[in-house]
């Protein structure tokens, strides 16, 4: 996996693995238990469902587990004139004449729906460690004919807000 994550991810993975652990398998595994006691399992679909949520947690705490020791570990240090890790950056497109917010996150809680952009997409990384006022070429493919692909962005705000990670846990 190798993804780039900060200490704040690695302790709210360990928070949502706990409580996977001591609360959601406990309830799991009293769910298969009594959906078992109705009788026929061929035929009960209670029972496949508590089989199904169960192996779901189990899953996601595998799947967490196996995150945090292959991760990479990174800084979220900025200076405070600079963009960087958690910052939400608003850019004006010149080409477009029209401005855009983003928050600069890791790759683990990307989602360009809600305008989180990971720090290894082209506009992440060349954002990264600019300033208010900077214009920045972003690159966005070559083609074989020597042409490339590119549009501008100048850094307009920079707001280094505190984060406070909801977007990371899963919703019990």
């Amino acid at each position: 996996m190798y993804d780039k994550i900060t200490e704040k991810d690695i302790k709210r993975m360990q928070e949502e693995i706990e409580h996977r652990k001591l609360v959601i398998r406990k309830k799991a595994i009293q769910d298969v238990q009594e959906a078992r006691a109705h009788g026929d399992l061929s035929e009960n679909f209670e029972y496949k469902a508590a089989k199904q949520f169960k192996n779901q947690n189990e899953s996601r705490i595998r799947y967490l587990e196996k995150m945090i020791k292959t991760a990479n570990i990174i800084s979220e240090e900025s200076k405070d004139d600079e963009v960087g890790l958690n910052n939400v950056v608003t850019v004006f497109l010149p080409a477009d004449d029209m401005e855009e917010t983003y928050k600069i996150v890791t790759t683990v809680r990307a989602n360009s729906l809600k305008g989180m952009i990971s720090i290894d997409s082209p506009l992440g990384k060349a954002l990264l460690h600019h300033k208010i006022n900077d214009r920045i070429s972003i690159k966005i493919s070559d083609d074989n004919i020597n042409e490339t692909y590119s549009y501008d962005v100048i850094i307009r705000k920079i707001d280094k807000a505190e984060d406070d990670g909801t977007d990371l846990l899963r919703k019990f």
